[in-house]
Parts: C-alpha cells; sequence; structure tokens
C-alpha cells in the first residue's frame, strides 16, 4: 500500500482537540454547543413559569420572554402542527416552533444523514456521554447479540407508527382542531415542564434505569425505544449524503465497524445507507486511510470535510429557525395573562390529556 495514503498524526493543536475532545472534536464542540443552548432555554422556561405563576396583573409586563425553542421537546405537537398545516394551509399559533423545529430536522436528517441525533439533540448528547462515561470505567461497552438485538430495535418503530395512525388516520380535522385549541395543549409545555419538575418516584425510576442501560450499551434510548429518531431515520434513507468506502483503498482494518456506534458494518458496504446510521462521521474520523471512507453527496464533486459538514448543519438549522422568526411563525399568541391563570389552575382535571378524559363535556371549557 502507498504509505502516502496514509492519514498524517495529529500534531499542535490538533492533537490537543483529539486529546481533550476524542477522535472527532469538531462534531463534539458543535454537540456541546447545543447542549448548552438547550440547557440555556431551559433555564429560561424555568424562569418565565415561575414568574409567570406568582406575577401580579401589573407584573405581566416585567415577564421573561418565553422561549420558543422549548417547543423542540413537543414532537407530537409537531406532527399535529404538520397534520393541521396539510388539512388548513395554516400554521396553528399554539405551537407553532413546534411544527417549524419538526420540519427543520426532518430536512437536516434528509439532506444530512440522521445528523440530528447526533450533532444537536440533548438526549443523543447525554446518551452518548453515558456510554464513554461506561467505556472509561469498564474498558468497554457491550454490543448486544444480533438476536437479541433486531427485536427490541423494532419498539421505536412501533411506537413512530402508533403515533402516525393516531395522528394522521384516526384523527379527522375537527378531531385536531379541537386537540390544537385544548387546555391541555395550551399548556402542553408546561405540563412537560412539570414532569420534569416533580418528577414522580416511578419517572424517576424509569429514568434512572434507561441511565444505566446507556452506561453499558451504546444510546440504548435512541437505539431501542426513541420514536423520534425511527422518523428521522426514514428520510435518511432517502439522503443524498452518504459515507462512501472506496474498495481499493480500503485496508479492511475494521476500525471504522469498531467506532460506528450503531454497530454498522461499514468496513463491509459501499455505501453507509442505513436507517441507524447518524452520520456522526466517527467513522470517517478513526479511518487511518484518506481516501477510503469519504462524506459524499450528490450533486456536490468533492467530499464533504468535518468542518464543511459541520457548518451545513449549524446553517440549515439557524436558516429554519431564522425564517421562522421573520415570517412570525416562532413565537405562539398565548399572553402572559392566560399563561399566569393556566398555570395557577394546572393540576385541574381540564388540563388532563384530551384522550384521558372521562367527561366530554370539560372539553369545550377553554
Amino acid at each position: 500500500m502507498d504509505k502516502s495514503l496514509l492519514k498524517p498524526k495529529p500534531r499542535g493543536w490538533r492533537l490537543w482537540l483529539q486529546s481533550v475532545f476524542g477522535i472527532n472534536p469538531t462534531r463534539w464542540i458543535v454537540q456541546f454547543a447545543f447542549l448548552v443552548l438547550v440547557i440555556w432555554i431551559g433555564w429560561e422556561f424555568h424562569r418565565f413559569v415561575s414568574m409567570a405563576e406568582s406575577a401580579r396583573p401589573d407584573e405581566f409586563v416585567s415577564l421573561p420572554e418565553r422561549p420558543p425553542g422549548v417547543e423542540g421537546f413537543l414532537p407530537i405537537s409537531g406532527l399535529i402542527g404538520i397534520r393541521h398545516w396539510a388539512s388548513t394551509g395554516e400554521l396553528n399559533t399554539i405551537h407553532p416552533a413546534a411544527t417549524v423545529l419538526l420540519i427543520v430536522f426532518v430536512a437536516i436528517s434528509w439532506l444530512l444523514r440522521k445528523s440530528f441525533c447526533s450533532w444537536i439533540c440533548p438526549v443523543g448528547a447525554l446518551s452518548e456521554y453515558l456510554w464513554k462515561l461506561g467505556r472509561f470505567f469498564f474498558r468497554r461497552s457491550v454490543a448486544p447479540w444480533r438476536w437479541i438485538d433486531i427485536p427490541p430495535r423494532a419498539l421505536k418503530y412501533l411506537l413512530l407508527l402508533f403515533f402516525l395512525y393516531a395522528i394522521f388516520w384516526a384523527m379527522d380535522a375537527l378531531a385536531i382542531q379541537s386537540f390544537i385549541d385544548s387546555p391541555y395543549n395550551r399548556v402542553a409545555d408546561v405540563k412537560m415542564y412539570m414532569f420534569f419538575a416533580r418528577i414522580s418516584p416511578f419517572a424517576l425510576k424509569t429514568v434512572v434505569v434507561l441511565a444505566l442501560l446507556s452506561i453499558i450499551i451504546k444510546n440504548f434510548w435512541c437505539r431501542y425505544l426513541c420514536p423520534y429518531g425511527a422518523l428521522l431515520g426514514f428520510f435518511s434513507r432517502i439522503s443524498p449524503t452518504t459515507v462512501r468506502r472506496d474498495e481499493e483503498t480500503c485496508i479492511d482494518c475494521g476500525k471504522c465497524a469498531v467506532a460506528c456506534p450503531s454497530y454498522l458494518p461499514v468496513d463491509k458496504v459501499k455505501d453507509v445507507r442505513s436507517v441507524e446510521c447518524t452520520g456522526c462521521l466517527d467513522c470517517v474520523a478513526v479511518c487511518p486511510v484518506t481516501p477510503a471512507l469519504r462524506v459524499r453527496t450528490a450533486g456536490i464533486g468533492h467530499s464533504l470535510s468535518f468542518a464543511e459538514f459541520a457548518a451545513a448543519v449549524v446553517l440549515l438549522f439557524m436558516l429554519g429557525v431564522g425564517a421562522a422568526r421573520l415570517t412570525g411563525c416562532w413565537q405562539n399568541t398565548i399572553t402572559a395573562q392566560e399563561y399566569h391563570r393556566r398555570i395557577r389552575e394546572i393540576d385541574s382535571p381540564i388540563y388532563a390529556h384530551p384522550g384521558a378524559r372521562s367527561d366530554p363535556a370539560v372539553s369545550a371549557r377553554r
């Protein structure tokens, strides 16, 4: 083999970056930046809910602005919003950011694989930190046997099909509008916040179990239970971007397959098109031969570098959010006075999920 094809060993600042951030420092930095953004959004929403709950009428004008980005944690509202948009041609004003963010994340996953999961998603980031923590202490992660691994991987697709059936098939336009206008949906973001702020013993135990499993098995939640990732996986399957292996220069070292957090046989295929590929590019980062693994996008005459791929992920996100802000499709129309009233009565039965109500009369109350 021509030794000129071997990647040079990192030196200087590149070596320092790898020693601190691992084999793919570019992704780690972008991922961490998005995690910090999410933590900031969470803190701002905490301030908003706390102050809205206790504010006097003369203090409403001084409330901090509710961060619309919190709606990224309302994927069901996003799907409902898309269904409503398809039926009416209008974006609902209750949780518009949820719809916008879902569309943005689908677009990113279609153009750049399922990169939302490995570059943007805070749950994906925490899951990755957990299995890396486990590998640090135990020197390895558990790779489930194939016959054990495949059946539970179907769970996230079954969950996705359930939500798609319920929203796009079982609910008609009137039911969709009724859900959007329901007291529950108007404070779905607050209900989500309360779930964690007042987490029940059972929910806390579930979170702890999932965290422990994530320490042992790479990306346990993402691999087996996340319907959001399942949805994005379908779009990434037809992505024009793929990791391509050059069979002539590949030295069959197998490092790419070992580095892949999704346990994909990168060293055995020409193009990585699996719905499980998250576009993390760790396989490309660890490959010792420069042309053996490349990121190729149809219509672009050259391979994408890590910096170009990262810039594309961030740019698509910023363009989507920026367009929503400029067109008035970002902030909802619920006033501080309404949040104040509804938060103070959040434990009332009228704020139960519409499907859980036994008395249909309460759905008429606003």
